[in-house]
């Protein structure tokens, strides 16, 4: 990304290049190295999560922290960097907190553009005022979950939940319910677990209990069970009221998913893809406080409708959307062949390493059932792509009130990333060089490329890049915390 220039910096402060630059980035790393004890015994001891600019320090390494800085600085266009952080998290660590997720990037830069004329401790005690003292569980008792299904969507939330485990009191993931197939079939499972050939390796401890028949991850005992969704007895494995995680992809219906139910100690149930209808889709952060006690079971939608509806959400409120057509360019999926061979659908037998594929999509259909505003005004189609992971949603969109151009565009789409409630759900890049590989990781549903937005008045092209694998599990966790009945005070208040 571009560098921010010193005279387009707003920050209040007047900060001069480093006559070092190594000794300045030593001192900053130092810092941080001092930073990640302090996070992970707030998460661990108080169920604090600390976050910069929305995203969690809690598994990051010291240069992922000092990145994650630069990232914010060139965005943001502020002075924001590890000085400033380290002081906000070494006065947190000394106070008596309760469970809360607390954004010291945002705290930081507060005090930077309007510090009230307090002093940094002050300041940071009135940010997060609503969390001291208050010890509150989040949950009574931790809220029990199981996998229906291990694939990749299957291990990447499980990657998810153990990092959000902290020290247990609120998710846990007891069981893991798949076909054996060999003898062999939990160390396969564990070696699966352990490598992934898109994400990287698993950052934590694996091994094999064949005792438990479960694998024990990052000190977490998970089983695993072999059996039907309707006749399982969960409670026989000390898993009770149970929040089921179908990502098998056997079922979609009303009919199949409710077998889930049948099995003592089942609760409810998230399926990892579009529902049919009259189920509820999920959208974090645009249509979640539609869920009530009453809904059983939920699905997250899917990547693509993931990734487009907090935008589109967002847009349609501010400028009206007219009408438009939503493209999405998506790397190739489980389900098509890997040579030429027969397939039920349409083009999908023919080699997904070898050939760009298009394919339909229910993407529109699946926006006017959580966006009811915009039926019949959005038409969608897709691409199958001959990559792994990451994937690009274009939309060209006619709106009823003008963008002006493509800077006006851009700013209103920065704040969105960064200023609104969509701030965990969008982000936003202003590099010029950037393509899908480097999104891979990414836990946003949607990226904004700012530098191929195209805008005359009421005309806009967006290129919105999505992790459809790691960015859409991040948004599913949302809905399970959901479900769960887990909320966290956000601190501070002001976006």
């Amino acid at each position: 990304m571009a560098s921010t220039k010193s005279d387009q910096n707003p920050d209040k402060r007047d900060r001069s290049k480093p006559k070092d630059y190594l000794s300045d980035w030593i001192k900053r790393q130092s810092l941080v190295e001092k930073m990640i004890p302090m996070i992970g015994n707030l998460h661990r001891e108080k169920n604090v999560r600390i976050l910069l600019y929305g995203n969690p320090l809690i598994t990051l390494s010291v240069s992922q922290i000092m990145q994650e800085h630069r990232l914010v600085r060139e965005t943001e266009k502020n002075e924001l960097s590890e000085f400033e952080s380290y002081e906000v998290i070494n006065i947190l660590n000394n106070l008596d907190l309760g469970p809360s997720e607390i954004d010291v990037g945002i705290i930081a830069a507060g005090y930077m553009f309007d510090s009230k004329s307090l002093s940094l401790e002050e300041f940071v005690k009135e940010q997060v005022a609503d969390a001291i003292g208050n010890k509150n569980p989040v949950l009574q008792e931790p809220q029990d979950v199981v996998l229906f299904g291990f694939g990749r969507i299957g291990r990447l939330i499980t990657r998810l939940l153990l990092e959000d485990t902290g020290s247990g009191e609120t998710l846990s993931l007891k069981a893991v319910v798949v076909r054996k197939k060999s003898d062999d079939d939990l160390f396969k499972r564990a070696e699966l677990m352990r490598r992934d050939s898109v994400h990287g390796n698993f950052k934590g401890t694996i091994r094999v209990d064949l005792d438990e028949y479960g694998l024990v991850i990052n000190g977490n005992l998970i089983k695993f069970i072999d059996g039907d969704p309707s006749n399982i007895d969960y409670e026989k494995y000390g898993i009770d009221n149970a929040l089921i995680i179908d990502n098998s992809g056997a079922w979609r219906d009303e009919k199949g998913l409710s077998e889930h139910l049948k099995s003592k100690g089942a609760n409810k149930v998230l399926l990892t893809a579009p529902t049919k209808s009259p189920l509820k889709n999920i959208v974090f952060g645009v249509n979640e406080k539609e869920l009530n006690d009453e809904d059983q079971i939920v699905g997250a939608a899917s990547c693509t409708t993931n990734a487009i509806v907090p935008l589109l959400k967002a847009l349609d409120d501010d400028y009206g959307i007219k009408n438009g057509h939503v493209e999405t360019i998506h790397s190739y999926t489980n389900d098509q062949n890997l040579i030429d061979n027969y397939h039920s659908k349409s083009r999908r037998g023919r080699s997904a390493a070898l050939n760009m594929v298009i394919t339909e999509t229910g993407a529109a259909s699946a926006v006017s059932q959580i966006l009811p505003n915009l039926k019949g005004k959005l038409t969608a189609n897709a691409i199958r792509v001959p990559t792994p992971n990451v994937s690009l949603a274009i939309l060209k969109l006619s709106l009823n009130k003008s963008l002006n151009n493509k800077e006006t565009a851009n700013e209103y789409f920065r704040q969105l990333a960064f200023h609104s409630i969509y701030k965990d759900q969008i982000d936003f890049t202003n590099s010029s060089e950037i393509v899908s590989s480097d999104l891979v990781g990414s836990r946003y549903a949607c990226v904004i490329d700012s530098e191929a937005t195209i805008c005359d008045e009421k005309q806009i092209v967006i290129y919105a890049w999505y992790d459809n694998e790691l960015g859409y599990c991040v948004q599913l966790l949302r809905v399970i915390k959901s479900l769960a009945g887990i909320k966290y005070n956000r601190l501070p208040y002001f976006l």
